[in-house]
């Protein structure tokens, strides 16, 4: 029986090294999504993507874009420290229709595979 007990507690202990430490980064968006809903052209086409680093050392954004040049995305230049908010700034250029777009977020947090944040934006210009 001690044996086991022994067992069990090293197994414990051994899934807290596991434990992902580091920056994190939670956005307050639902699903990472921005809704712009029904706008017209006369819109500035700008939204933000606020975020929060979680963690317990400094979240960088290393490289935020998209595929497409309708969009301009701006960064933080500098690190996020443990605690602090930061945010993204997105512009689209507001062609008139449906908008269905990704931009892709670089960061070291570990909370995401490869530190890698699909960010969505959606709506429809009118």
């Amino acid at each position: 029986m001690k044996n086991v007990a022994t067992f069990i507690v090293i197994i414990m202990f051994s899934a807290l090294g596991y434990a992902q430490k580091g920056p994190k980064i939670e956005f307050s968006a639902k699903d990472n999504t921005v809704d712009y809903g029904k706008i017209s052209k006369s819109d500035s086409g700008v939204r933000s993507f606020e975020f929060t680093n979680t963690g317990d050392s400094p979240l960088q954004i290393i490289a935020a874009e998209s595929t497409i040049s309708s969009i301009v995305v701006t960064k933080p230049a500098a690190a996020i420290m443990p605690g602090k908010k930061g945010k993204i700034d997105v512009k689209y250029n507001m062609a008139t229709g449906p908008i269905r777009k990704t931009i892709t977020v670089e960061t070291n947090a570990s909370n995401y595979p490869d530190g890698r944040v699909a960010l969505k934006i959606k709506g429809e210009v009118l």
